[in-house]
C-alpha cells in the first residue's frame, strides 16, 4: 500500500477513535437532555473523574485492569445518582437556568476537588492497558491496539445500548419517559427513578469513555474540556437523537485528524465548528434531529 495511502487511513482510524469518545460524551449530554430537557455541561468533568478513578485502581492500587473497569463503571454510576438525588433533585421545579449553572458548578468543584487530592493533583498520569505498546502491522500499515479497542468497545456499548432499550422494561420506561413524562406518570413510570437512572448512566458512559482516552491522552484534571467538544457534536448529530450523538462524534473526530494531519496548524481546532455551523444552516435541527413546530 502506498505510503500516502498508509498514512491517510491511520490518520482516519485515529479519528475514528478520538471521534468516538466524542460520541460516548455526547450520548451522555443526549440522555439527560431527552430525559429531564436539561443540559449537564458538567459531562466532560463525570469522564475526568472516571479516568482518574481508573488511575487509582490500575496505577495505584494495581488491580487488574478488567477489575479496574468494572469497578470504575460501577462506582460513576453510583456517583452520578447520588449526584442527581443530593444535588439536583432538589433543584427540580426551579428555572432551567439555575439548573444549568448548577451543572456548569459542579464541574468547576470536580476540577478543584481533583487537584486538591494529593495522590491526583495536577499532575499527568497514565497506566498501562493490555493494549499498551502493541499494534496491527501489515503491508507498512500500522493501527494502534488502543485505537482499535476504542472502536470496538464503543460498538458494542451501542450494541448493549440498542438492545436494552428496545428489549428491556427499564429500557422502554426510559423511552416512555423521555417521549412524554405525563404520559409515562399515569402508566405508573416513576419520573423520580427515570432521572436518577438516566444521571446514572450518564455518568457510567463518561466514565466508561474516561478509561478507553486515559492510555491517549494521559489522565490530568483538565482532560474534561472535551465536553466542549463533545457538545458540539451531539448538536450536529441533533440533541436529542441517540445515533445523532455517535455520528456527530465521528464526523468530529475524524475532520480533526485529517485537518491536524493536512490543513496549516491551528485549523484543526476550528475546522469541526466550520464543519457544525455548515450542517446547521443546511439543517438546523442537525443530521438526525426532528424538526418541531410550534404555533403561536
Amino acid at each position: 500500500m502506498p505510503v500516502l495511502l498508509n498514512d491517510l487511513f491511520q490518520t482516519i482510524i485515529s479519528g475514528i477513535a478520538i471521534g468516538c469518545i466524542y460520541g460516548l460524551v455526547a450520548l451522555g449530554f443526549v440522555l439527560i437532555y431527552k430525559a429531564t430537557e436539561l443540559i449537564n455541561f458538567a459531562q466532560g468533568e463525570f469522564m475526568m473523574i472516571g479516568a482518574f478513578m481508573a488511575y487509582t485502581f490500575i496505577g495505584l492500587l494495581q488491580l487488574n485492569y478488567w477489575l479496574a473497569f468494572l469497578f470504575t463503571v460501577a462506582f460513576m454510576w453510583i456517583f452520578g445518582m447520588l449526584l442527581e438525588r443530593i444535588l439536583l433533585r432538589p433543584l427540580v421545579g426551579q428555572p432551567a437556568f439555575a439548573i444549568v449553572m448548577g451543572t456548569i458548578g459542579i464541574g468547576i468543584l470536580a476540577r478543584s476537588v481533583v487537584s486538591m487530592i494529593p495522590a491526583w493533583g495536577t499532575n499527568s498520569f497514565a497506566f498501562r492497558t493490555p493494549f499498551t505498546d502493541k499494534a496491527l502491522r501489515s503491508r507498512g500499515l500500522m493501527i494502534s491496539w488502543e485505537h482499535l479497542a476504542i472502536i470496538s468497545f464503543t460498538f458494542a456499548l451501542i450494541l448493549i445500548f440498542y438492545l436494552f432499550f428496545k428489549y428491556t422494561r427499564i429500557g422502554i420506561a426510559l423511552r416512555a419517559a423521555a417521549q412524554n413524562q405525563l404520559a409515562a406518570v399515569y402508566m405508573g413510570i416513576s419520573i423520580k427513578r427515570v432521572f436518577s437512572l438516566t444521571w446514572a448512566i450518564s455518568a457510567a458512559l463518561a466514565g466508561f469513555a474516561g478509561i478507553l482516552l486515559s492510555p491517549i491522552t494521559l489522565v490530568h484534571m483538565i482532560m474534561g474540556f472535551i465536553g466542549l467538544r463533545a457538545f458540539p457534536a451531539a448538536v450536529l448529530g441533533g440533541f436529542g437523537s441517540i445515533p445523532g450523538a455517535i455520528v456527530g462524534g465521528l464526523i468530529i473526530g475524524v475532520t480533526e485528524a485529517l485537518a491536524g494531519a493536512y490543513l496549516p496548524i491551528g485549523l484543526k481546532d476550528i475546522a469541526a465548528y466550520i464543519i457544525l455551523i455548515i450542517v446547521l444552516m443546511i439543517r438546523p435541527e442537525g443530521i438526525f434531529g426532528i424538526q418541531g413546530k410550534k404555533k403561536v
